[in-house]
């Protein structure tokens, strides 16, 4: 009797452990968007739209899997952080496939890949035409990226990470502060030293993986793609914590 107790108490201790093992939850993406708005940025330049549009899709296919991944739009203008537009939260859902047959699986997998396929068109449409928009009103004639910042701070301090999409040429101007149209960092060490100045007023945004896509072409010219205000950048965000940052 002892001898059959001992060998069911094996069975359930195993049962439970594979349980375990497969009952793993699912951790969503959450994704920030920051659009430009202002004068600097032509959502109808050719080249800019074809970038963008590309990019648009690819960061719903990298962010959109599961329900519950969510993506918030915010426009960069001269009120950043209250420029929230958009908030999409995926409502397809992959199923647990433990138990299935291989018949089940396969059916299961082509509803899964039809139904995803369907709402990332949907999303990226979405977000397509957000960028599409034109702003006339006066807004426009300044741009706040460092704005961005508290948005993503109060996000991490609910989300144990961030993606972070920038589609903008990054080019702070604003009344007061860094306006980089007048007066942009004359070099590479000039513009490290602005960007430790500047990241004292920010809290920190360990967690935040900072994606940069800017709407110019390769073989744009320096005075065009200032090299010294991506450097700016890319410091600011590494002195506040991010990592990586990078430039599309």
């Amino acid at each position: 009797m002892k001898k059959a107790i001992f060998f069911l108490c094996l069975v359930l201790l195993g049962c439970d452990n594979s349980k375990e093992e497969t009952s793993a939850p699912v951790v969503n993406t959450y994704s920030l968007v920051f659009i430009d708005k202002t004068q600097s940025v032509n959502p109808n330049d050719p080249f800019v739209k074809a970038k963008y549009s590309a990019a648009l899709q690819m960061l719903v296919e990298d962010n959109i899997k599961n329900a519950g991944d969510q993506i918030d739009l915010y426009y960069i203008h001269e009120n950043t952080s209250k420029a929230k537009v958009l908030s999409i939260i995926s409502r397809t859902e992959k199923e647990d496939q433990t138990n299935m047959s291989p018949t089940d699986k396969e059916a299961s997998d082509n509803a899964y890949h039809l139904s995803i396929k369907k709402e990332r068109q949907i999303i990226t449409q979405a977000l397509m035409q957000k960028f599409l928009e034109t702003n006339t009103s006066s807004s426009n004639a300044e741009t706040h990226v460092t704005g961005s910042v508290p948005v993503i701070s109060e996000a991490l301090k609910s989300k144990p990470s961030v993606q972070v999409y920038y589609f903008s040429d990054m080019v702070e101007s604003k009344k007061g502060g860094r306006d980089f149209h007048i007066k942009p960092p004359a070099s590479a060490d000039e513009a490290v030293v602005w960007a430790r100045e500047d990241m004292g007023d920010y809290e920190p945004i360990g967690g935040a993986k900072i994606h940069i896509i800017l709407p110019f072409s390769p073989n744009s010219s320096s005075k065009i793609n200032n090299p010294n205000v991506s450097a700016y950048w890319k410091r600011f965000f590494d002195e506040l914590g991010a990592n990586p940052v990078k430039e599309e």
